[in-house]
């Protein structure tokens, strides 16, 4: 009697500027069989297509990631051919195929692509019913008193109760995206099986004082949670 794995795949779209990427929905095979996972990248056309493998109450896994002009993907570690590889039918529709699928390879499985047009990572966040969408808590920490004694300063933007380790951080000042001095650091999973994660900005110190309006954004999906500060709500 063959062995049922499932795929839990649950579309969530995930809004980057124009671009939304979308997968295909559940799919189940069976044991020995190949399944092929659907991801279309929206309006992105010159961008790879990256997939990650998540367990559930695990870290994703980096899978690999496909551009149209390569001859083969590049992998992840413990993922390769003929497992695992990936194919394009046009330059914003990618697939991911599992050949000789097992019970292990049952998982969620997530595309992810660069929106240029945006500066930003667009994530398509895929949860079974056990993983609960729910908005991240974020802390905005201003710089420190001593810290601005110097020429720079930085903010920390400090995500807790994330509820997968996927998910999109970006930061405005007075309204406009920044890129410049922002660093991230990769997800910690917590004893409660939710995540945590630190953003920072770094600034002149000038720029505090003059009082701009700093905001941390957190997106997890659907799910968006935006915190922002200034120099005189300290005060």
């Amino acid at each position: 009697m063959l062995t049922l794995f499932i795929l839990l795949i649950i579309t969530l779209s995930c809004v980057s500027g124009v671009t939304v990427v979308t997968q295909s929905p559940v799919i189940t095979v069976s044991k020995g069989q190949t399944a092929q996972l659907d991801c279309n990248l929206g309006t992105v056309t010159s961008s790879e297509a990256r997939w990650y493998k998540q367990t559930p109450a695990g870290v994703p896994q980096y899978v690999l990631r496909f551009y149209h002009t390569m001859r083969s993907p590049d992998y992840g570690s413990g993922f390769s051919a003929p497992k695992f590889t990936s194919t394009h039918s046009s330059k914003s529709d990618y697939s991911l195929i599992i050949s000789n699928v097992a019970v292990s390879d049952s998982a969620v499985y997530c595309c992810k692509t660069w929106d240029h047009s945006a500066n930003e990572y667009c994530v398509c966040v895929l949860c079974p019913p056990d993983f609960p969408l729910t908005p991240p808590v974020v802390t905005l920490l201003p710089p420190s008193a001593e810290a601005l004694k110097d020429s720079n300063a930085t903010l920390v933007c400090l995500a807790e109760e994330i509820s997968v380790a996927l998910l999109d951080v970006s930061w405005t000042v007075n309204g406009h995206s920044v890129t410049d001095g922002v660093w991230s650091s990769s997800t910690e999973k917590q004893q409660d099986q939710t995540f945590k994660m630190s953003s920072f900005l770094t600034i002149q110190s000038s720029d505090w004082t003059s009082n701009a309006q700093f905001s941390c954004r957190v997106s997890l999906g659907s799910k968006m949670t935006e915190k922002s500060i200034s120099s005189s709500q300290c005060n």
